[in-house]
């Protein structure tokens, strides 16, 4: 389905009821509102693990304007204000009311800039595995501590340098290193619309110097924060910085053993059981 947010046409999907029947009424669910990693990625990454939080939410999936299905417009729009703004008035135009933000990896800076920018509009906040800014020696040695020098040297040469060639390398030798369990489904990867001009605009432009950390006070939701320990692209002390900008009242910080970038593929069943229970808290 697609809906026009702020001029640009977005696709989003969705899973399970927002209304179900309780006897003589009907209850409304919360609303699950996931954003995708990236950027240049989609929300296929999300399916099907994530149906199985129907029973607690509706889910709703969206393509980022720029990625997946979504119209890609005028890259001069590819920036984090203008993501963090779409989300909000996604939910208006759609009548989401407090949302539970779920942002993974880019989507979690999505959902940092959505949350300080409009602290009033989510009910929850989830940030999985992100970074509220970047520390590109602890980027480096993680990747040296996995995948040994070379990982290293491809790692700094694309995220330092960006350039599409060096984006092929990166995703063949560094992507494999994001996660310490094989992936469930080997056709996961392929169903992926994947928009590479989108993620070497951000890399090569507002990533340098992206910092929500004096922001992340403006937080007045609940949020969750979660992080696997062997994670090389976001490591767990850039969680620990988060964890750290937040207003401790409304902090929940989970940490992940022997888990990397996805934490949802490296360890399912410990993960769904922390997010089911924050959505039901």
């Amino acid at each position: 389905m697609f809906v026009t947010v702020n001029g640009a046409r977005l696709y989003f999907d969705v899973d399970g009821p927002g209304l179900v029947p309780d006897g003589k009424t009907m209850r409304e669910r919360p609303t699950l509102l996931l954003l995708h990693g990236g950027p240049g990625f989609d929300h296929s990454g999300f399916k099907p693990d994530f149906a199985t939080l129907t029973d607690v939410a509706q889910v709703v999936y969206l393509d980022h304007r720029g990625n997946g299905r979504s119209e890609h417009g005028d890259p001069s729009n590819w920036n984090l204000a203008q993501w963090g703004d779409d989300v909000r008035a996604f939910c208006d135009v759609l009548g989401i009311h407090k949302p539970i933000v779920y942002g993974v990896s880019f989507g979690g800076f999505v959902a940092q800039s959505y949350a300080t920018r409009h602290p009033e509009h989510p009910g929850k906040l989830v940030l999985t595995s992100t970074a509220a800014r970047p520390d590109w020696t602890a980027v480096f040695d993680a990747f040296e501590r996995i995948g040994g020098p070379q990982a290293r040297q491809i790692a700094q040469d694309y995220w330092l340098s960006p350039t599409p060639e060096r984006r092929v390398v990166y995703r063949e030798q560094c992507h494999p290193l994001y996660y310490t369990r094989p992936a469930s489904d080997p056709d996961a990867a392929a169903r992926a619309i994947v928009h590479d001009p989108v993620n070497l605009h951000f890399a090569s432009g507002e990533f340098a110097d992206m910092d929500f950390c004096a922001a992340l006070s403006r937080i007045q939701c609940p949020t969750l924060v979660m992080a696997g320990d062997k994670d090389p692209i976001t490591p767990m002390a850039f969680s620990e910085a988060i964890a750290a900008s937040l207003p401790p009242q409304w902090l929940r910080f989970e940490r992940f053993a022997d888990c990397g970038h996805g934490i949802v593929r490296d360890a399912p069943a410990p993960f769904f059981a922390t997010l089911r229970d924050f959505i039901r808290t």
